[in-house]
């Protein structure tokens, strides 16, 4: 059978599309440990569920011999598909084609996905790797970023957005993975910096690598830019499949619902002697976590950064619900200003997208010295205590030792309309510690004293009985009830059936003025 030649057409320009760059620059990047646009499209989304748009565009500028040099589909794949048999928008950038560098029409079909995905509420997945704006389009180009900035801040809160760093993101193209929900990166192979290592040279006489600069393990350890650092590009797309299992598809939605699990047996068995006698003795509290939420659910974010706070996704009962917790294996579960802000921008993306708050706390209080406070602790610390004052969604403590002085408050109080705390017999909920109190309280009779010594340790005794308990605080109310730390998992599934209906609205308002 003769064939149609406007098939044989289409069927060549398909082809073209996919081959982007060609076949000697995608053995580039398959020699570089890297995906193509298109492989990484097909491994993050369910098999054949990917439609693709935009595949024929081709770039519009004719200057500095772009007019000898085009591509179907300008350097970006765009398109919709499933994961999990949920819908997904996504556009991934091709480094093949002129560095997956932006042009006017590149940034017109990331445009457009990202206005179909606000449309019809659905999430927007972006695959980075780009040297950045296309130089030969000057303006244009940087026109493309502003567009695509701006979307990003009108999506946010509207539906869930997801970035991966597969390659380089650098200058003004880093803030559009900035301004998204959570950041992936890739260890060796994806950098964003606002000005390269050249440049930092030049101008500070520093001399540093990009992966020292700005690579998977910097973000992801010391400035907190990477929410997750990942070994490759199949890990990096498996684990954002994983976390769109919590995410429910925009905010009028709830979360998907999975089936319940018991938790792991071994951490559940050992909740009842987890907390030491000795309160300046640590223990892990994703111990807590895994002892109470169902067995394998929890999903860190943010793992390596901010360690004293822990955040994350579990399943409580199949719920999807977000957990924030301070962790006493570092710095004794102190508040810095790394974990404030850690802990309020997670919130905030809880909140508005309908998911539930656990908080597991044991806080001593707000980290101190010369170096917090001239870090701006109180305005960091305020931050956290704006995210759980302004947040609508059901939220829990549990407080299983300390709760002391203006991060008891911080951490989800009563007073700033938590739905349901409880607090395990090992509870503290006090000012301040016993020692630190007794010395303010009583130091003229400590100084009087025959032996003040002898004294002292008899009036951190009597304080101790006084407030080391969480009964006081039951017997105002503050706390809801005074639980086995093994009973834990079930008053929290009975408590989030009577709130999974609750309603809550904060004063009508243009918008707030977060202390950033």
């Amino acid at each position: 059978m003769e064939k149609n030649p406007k098939f044989e057409q289409l069927e060549k320009l398909r082809e073209e599309s996919r081959l982007g760059g060609g076949k000697s620059r995608i053995q580039k990047q398959h020699d570089a440990g890297k995906l193509t646009a298109i492989e990484r499209v097909e491994l993050l989304l369910d098999k054949d569920s990917f439609e693709e748009i935009g595949a024929l565009v081709r770039h519009r500028c004719k200057d500095f011999g772009l007019d000898q040099e085009s591509y179907p589909g300008d350097g970006v794949v765009t398109g919709f598909g499933k994961i999990n048999g949920r819908p997904v928008y996504v556009f991934s950038q091709d480094f093949t084609v002129f560095g997956g560098s932006l042009s006017e029409t590149h940034a017109e079909k990331i445009c457009k996905i990202m206005d179909l995905a606000v449309k019809n509420g659905i999430p927007v997945i972006g695959l980075n790797d780009s040297g950045g704006a296309r130089i030969q389009e000057g303006v244009a180009s940087l026109g493309g970023y502003a567009e695509v900035f701006w979307r990003n801040s009108m999506a946010s809160g509207v539906v869930p957005q997801i970035s991966a760093i597969m390659g380089p993101c650098a200058g003004g193209a880093v803030y559009s993975p900035a301004i998204t929900d959570f950041i992936f990166m890739v260890q060796e192979t994806s950098f964003m910096f606002v000005t390269g290592p050249n440049v930092v040279k030049t101008v500070t006489h520093e001399e540093v690598s990009s992966e020292d600069l700005g690579g998977a393990s910097a973000h992801s350890t010391k400035s907190g830019v990477a929410h997750f650092s990942t070994d490759n590009d199949a890990d990096c797309l498996n684990r954002i499949r994983k976390l769109m299992q919590y995410l429910p598809l925009n905010c009028e939605e709830k979360p998907p619902l999975s089936p319940s699990k018991d938790p792991d047996k071994a951490y559940a068995e050992k909740l009842d002697t987890l907390v030491p006698d000795n309160p300046n003795k640590p223990y892990d509290i994703k111990d807590v976590i895994r002892g109470v939420t169902d067995e394998g659910s929890f999903y860190e974010v943010h793992e390596h950064y901010a360690d004293n706070i822990v955040v994350g996704f579990a399943r409580l009962g199949g719920r999807s619900i977000g957990i924030v917790a301070n962790q006493p294996l570092s710095l004794a579960g102190c508040l810095d200003n790394n974990a404030s802000v850690k802990g309020a921008r997670f919130v905030r993306f809880c909140d508005a997208f309908n998911i539930p708050l656990v908080v597991f706390e044991d806080v001593p209080g707000f980290l101190p010295g010369t170096d917090q406070e001239w870090g701006g602790i109180i305005k960091h610390g305020a931050k956290l205590l704006y995210a759980f004052c302004e947040a609508t969604v059901p939220k829990m403590t549990v407080i299983t030792r300390k709760a002391y002085g203006g991060a008891y408050d911080v951490m989800n109080s009563k007073h700033i309309r938590a739905d349901y705390n409880i607090a395990w017999p090992s509870a503290e909920i006090a000012v301040m510690g016993t020692k630190g109190a007794v010395e303010i309280i009583f130091r003229r009779e400590i100084k009087k004293a025959a032996n003040p010594e002898a004294r002292q340790k008899e009036l951190e005794a009597e304080y101790e009985e006084t407030f080391a308990n969480p009964y006081r605080a039951a017997a105002r109310g503050y706390i809801d009830d005074v639980v086995f730390p093994h009973e834990t998992r079930t008053k929290l599934l009975r408590a989030f059936e009577v709130v999974q209906t609750k309603v809550d609205r904060v004063p009508r308002k243009k918008h707030d003025n977060l202390p950033l």
